[in-house]
């Protein structure tokens, strides 16, 4: 699934290769998305302007010059496809945007979970979202006041868009075990320190992260995702998996050992 980092990416490429153009055509291919995307509201995007295009959170905004937006969200897998006009339609198309001046951008999905909307002018979406994991304006303080209302375990409460924007299941696992937390405490029982460690381990996080999709980039390196039965890379104890609210959480069960348990001897797993 695409993350604040992957996202960030995406807008950047979007923001570079659409401000400024002129919307010639729009095809909704996919009946999910012409659920939204409808015939007439496609019609209605015919010569719009974009004016330009903002993050808040995982979700993309694209303004137009008359007021209305575009709100873009890959969900799972979606992502952004550059090209000509005259391209053959790539495999899993969904959406395409036809500009004037002969290019196009295609919303690919293999999934076809990924959503796009048209809101008019003055109506833009109320999105719930709380800071945003990235804007170096949060501060630890902000964080565990927001945390101390919460009785559930704190990786599940990490991925709640409404407690933090654009934080997801990879880099919420990772920030845990930078922060050496468990990732089943309580979120209202971390301590100071630990909050102050978790915010810390957060902006390290998505700062170290390149952008690219994790599945597909040999340059990202992530401690802690996806690394069950290999070495811990502080202890070398065996990174273990468990199930939290129906996704994978990756931990070492030594660095991150639950409040109150007995610390793990070296050799007490294969």
């Amino acid at each position: 699934m695409p993350e604040l980092p992957e996202v960030e990416a995406a807008l950047k490429s979007l923001r570079r290769r659409v401000t400024g153009r002129t919307i010639a055509r729009v095809r909704a291919l996919h009946p999910s998305m012409q659920r939204t995307l409808t015939t007439a509201r496609a019609r209605a995007l015919k010569g719009a302007h974009i004016l330009r295009v903002e993050r808040r959170g995982k979700h993309q905004l694209v303004h137009l010059a008359d007021g209305r937006l575009l709100h873009a969200h890959f969900r799972m897998n979606g992502e952004w496809v550059y090209g000509r006009i005259t391209d053959e339609d790539p495999r899993w198309a969904r959406a395409v945007f036809e500009f004037t001046d002969g290019t196009r951008l295609v919303f690919v999905d293999s999934r076809a979970l990924g959503t796009i909307q048209l809101h008019a002018a003055g109506a833009h979406p109320d999105l719930a979202l709380g800071p945003d994991a990235s804007d170096s304006a949060w501060t630890a303080g902000q964080l565990g006041e927001a945390l101390s209302k919460r009785r559930g375990p704190i990786k599940p409460a990490l991925l709640d868009q409404g407690l933090v924007a654009g934080l997801g299941n990879i880099y919420a696992a990772e920030a845990l075990w930078r922060a050496r937390i468990d990732p089943r405490t309580a979120s209202r029982l971390l301590t100071v320190a630990q909050v102050k460690a978790l915010r810390k381990a957060i902006a390290v996080v998505l700062d170290r992260a390149t952008g690219a999709r994790y599945t597909d980039d040999s340059t990202v390196h992530l401690d802690v995702y996806d690394r069950e039965g290999l070495p811990c890379r502080r202890c070398t104890l065996p990174i273990e998996r468990m199930a939290q609210a129906g996704r994978s959480t990756y931990f070492c069960p030594r660095c991150q050992l639950l409040a109150g348990a007995s610390p793990l001897p070296r050799a007490a797993r294969p």
